[in-house]
């Protein structure tokens, strides 16, 4: 009984009634069913052991606790929630700095923890705690964000969390942060001159990097010429486009698939969707991606009918995560865009990615059914508009006094 209370401060009855919640709750339900049917199917020859659907059976395990960490998200104080999120950031750069010391190494790249019970991917949680730890920047700094050094430091753990990602390597994913962190903060008002600024400096750092890695930029850039090296950097994007060719309209049936007869590397994680479009052809195509397009429009509904500017940004994070994850997947196996091991959201086999993502459903299903209130959180130049005025009210007749009032009242960065 003395328990109660204190569990009380961190989660709250589960919300109910929102047609809007609901909603993204059918899509999402769609969207694993489509997922799980079709990690069983596209894992089938790649099972271990010889057992058929080993992989299969993992992916249920983590679906179990991916519908957990929705309905505890679901159930969470938000506000409890974003209060942590300088910790939650120490917590997910830490976990990155194990990957590098301790972690295993699976085809080439070092982005895992061995936990026994499930391989955790740090980059996957770091995500999620980007979004939390941007909302709590705004809520808390939004005033000095439209200075460049004062964003630089205040945004200093997303960019070494990047940099440690990037070494794992994972090029990817780093990318898929860097976009969540500066949609937030464009809808949270950030000027367009900074975020020009923030871009230009990340295509910088990525053409570094590709210059230090030949390897990773002959295959960065092997899907602007996919018939010149067949049998090395351009040897998946044929075998998707194969795929994809022998699917056709309706597809070859569920299960028919022969690029997952070791055809196709990767057919059960970052090409998932080639399967979908072998075995179920262009219907089955542009269905899934209808249900990507659904959660898109459900999840921004939420964004907009939220009044609380805070769950408002992560809302935002959350809906940018999945659809730039969906877009930049979907474009690389089809050959529009570099292949960059991005995983196709609800449906990728990985356990921590699943688990994960559901929270952050459970996360929207929770925001949207709030309805709190916050002030302006407008990022604006606060101080230099203020300064501005302050010295136009006080502006004397004598230029050396202006000299002394612009003194006194100049900004203290």
């Amino acid at each position: 009984m003395s328990t109660r209370p204190s569990v009380r401060r961190f989660v709250q009855p589960l919300p109910r009634g929102g047609a809007t919640g609901r909603a993204l709750l059918v899509v999402t339900t769609a969207l694993v069913i489509f997922g799980t049917i079709f990690v069983a199917s596209a894992s089938e020859g790649q099972a271990a052991n010889g057992t058929a659907f080993s992989i299969m059976a993992h992916d249920g395990a983590y679906l179990c606790l991916g519908v957990f960490a929705l309905y505890v998200a679901a159930r969470v104080r938000l506000e409890r929630l974003v209060r942590a999120a300088p910790l939650l950031i120490v917590t997910g750069l830490v976990l990155l700095l194990a990957v590098k010391a301790v972690g295993i190494t699976t085809n080439g790249g070092k982005r895992w923890l061995n936990l026994h019970v499930i391989d955790l991917q740090p980059s996957e949680l770091f995500k999620l705690c980007t979004v939390l730890f941007i909302a709590w920047l705004v809520y808390h700094h939004h005033d000095e964000l439209n200075n460049w050094r004062q964003l630089m430091v205040w945004t200093t753990p997303l960019w070494l969390g990047c940099g440690l990602i990037v070494l794992e390597p994972d090029i990817g994913t780093a990318s898929v942060v860097l976009m969540i962190a500066l949609a937030m903060l464009g809808v949270a008002g950030l000027s367009a001159r900074l975020l020009g600024r923030a871009v230009v400096l990340t295509g910088l750092a990525v053409g570094a990097y590709l210059l230090l890695k030949p390897y990773s930029a002959k295959r960065f850039f092997s899907f602007l010429h996919p018939n010149t090296n067949l049998l090395g950097s351009g040897y998946q994007l044929l075998q998707s486009r194969i795929g994809f060719g022998v699917g056709g309209v309706t597809g070859l049936g569920l299960g028919h698939s022969r690029e997952k007869w070791g055809l196709l590397p990767n057919p059960h994680t970052d090409f998932i969707f080639t399967i979908v479009g072998e075995e179920l052809g262009l219907i089955g195509a542009l269905a899934v991606i209808a249900l990507f397009v659904a959660f898109l429009m459900v999840s921004t509904r939420i964004a907009q009918q939220c009044t609380n500017q805070v769950y408002r940004l992560v809302a935002v994070g959350i809906t940018t995560w999945i659809a730039v994850e969906a877009l930049i997947n979907i474009s690389s196996v089809v050959g529009w865009w570099a292949v960059t091991g991005v995983p196709l959201p609800f449906f990728s086999y990985g356990g921590t990615a699943l688990i994960t993502e559901l929270a952050a459903v459970g996360l929207l299903y929770n925001i949207a059914h709030d309805r709190s209130r916050t002030g302006d959180l407008t990022i604006r130049e606060y101080r230099l508009t203020n300064f501005r005025e302050t010295v136009e009210r006080a502006r004397p007749a004598r230029p050396q006094q202006r000299q002394s009032v612009a003194r006194r009242y100049r900004p203290d960065y």
